[in-house]
């Protein structure tokens, strides 16, 4: 490159294109690292014009030149760009059963580079049997290949108009077979992905109607590790958007798993307790739970705002239920946490704490 650009752009001293140049006080310029190592080894004079150097020397950038060079060399030498590998080829390899296991590893980690954030590629994926080649690999017990190929559907799932396809290319169940039985890191990207798809009201119903799906985010959620605690947290609160979810996550014990992590701390089972909260039975369990309303109000105090946003709202409904509930949270002092909460910058944390506040003084009034 630097024969091809200006001698402008050289310094005179190495002869090379300057990456860091800089004014000496003489009006000459160096590149830094080159005049620098002229000033350290003792010499006080211009290397062009012999002047003298006043103590301390001045290296002054000059962020005019350094620019034109980065722009001149950005545009007369684009960087060549290395041919994207054929998807065909790829999906072929993982399809074929005389594929080593490198091989497989390998092309899942191309697809799911080329698909990350491209969405043309992500459709020509799909277009190419790209989805029965990855179903095959989430069946697959070699190490690694299940991973790689949920990170790989979780890609082709990004864009809406495929969520729907997927679904009904029969991607559920194999991604609620690895949530119940991955190995490594699967179970984790699972739930993600049965998060990613259930974005679609139509994907809530059919995800939530399979057998093992909110079973399986259940069990994740009791015995997982932290990641997958989270992960599972956030598809259930997904999925229990749909009021038929919320049901099905409460008949099969959702309710205490989740108060049980968010008294650990995962303030993700609060969002998706602020849910259930909407139905009876619900309440009831989290009414009877000893230590929950002292989980709800720490939360109110010292969670995230999101956190805050979602203890307070099931609060609400619990106060709004149970007299007793509203009592207890009265005297911890709920009401003058709200208080201070209705300055929040937060618009949804002001809403829920106003919310909170109406329902104490109604319980109040009816004293």
């Amino acid at each position: 490159m630097a024969a091809q650009l200006p001698d402008d752009f050289k310094c005179p001293i190495s002869l090379e294109i300057m990456s860091d140049p800089v004014i000496l006080s003489s009006g000459h310029t160096f590149d830094r690292a080159s005049i620098q190592r002229w000033l350290d080894a003792g010499h006080r004079t211009c290397p062009i014009s012999k002047l003298p150097i006043p103590e301390p020397p001045s290296l002054i950038p000059n962020h005019a030149l350094r620019s034109l060079i980065s722009n001149y060399a950005l545009v007369s030498f684009p960087k060549p760009q290395p041919c994207p590998p054929n998807p065909q080829t790829l999906i072929h390899l993982l399809l074929s059963p005389s594929s080593q296991l490198g091989d497989r590893l390998n092309s899942l980690d191309q697809l799911s580079r080329v698909s990350k954030r491209d969405s043309a590629m992500r459709r020509r994926l799909a277009e190419s049997g790209a989805v029965a080649a990855v179903l095959t690999c989430i069946d697959s017990d070699e190490p690694g290949v299940q991973e790689k190929a949920l990170h790989l559907l979780l890609n082709l799932s990004l864009d809406d108009d495929s969520k729907v396809g997927l679904v009904a290319e029969g991607v559920v169940g194999r991604v609620v077979y690895a949530l119940r039985y991955g190995v490594e890191d699967s179970r984790a990207v699972a739930a993600t992905v049965l998060t990613s798809l259930a974005v679609l009201e139509v994907n809530k119903v059919t995800i939530g109607s399979y057998p093992d799906a909110i079973p399986g985010l259940v069990s994740l959620l009791q015995m997982g590790n932290s990641r997958e605690r989270k992960e599972a947290a956030t598809a259930l609160f997904t999925l229990c958007s749909f009021p038929d979810n919320r049901v099905r996550a409460i008949q099969f014990g959702a309710v205490s798993i989740l108060i049980q992590n968010a008294n650990s701390g995962l303030e993700r089972a609060v969002e998706v307790l602020g849910l259930l909260a909407k139905c009876k039975v619900a309440r009831d369990e989290m009414v009877r739970f000893r230590g929950f309303l002292d989980t709800l109000i720490g939360i109110s105090r010292n969670g995230s705002s999101r956190g805050v946003q979602y203890a307070l709202l099931t609060l609400s409904y619990l106060c709004c239920y149970s007299e007793k509930m509203c009592l207890g949270a009265v005297r911890e002092g709920v009401f003058e946490t709200c208080v201070g909460l209705l300055e929040d910058d937060n618009e949804k944390v002001r809403r829920n704490a106003k919310n909170l506040i109406q329902v104490i003084q109604e319980r109040r009034g009816n004293v």
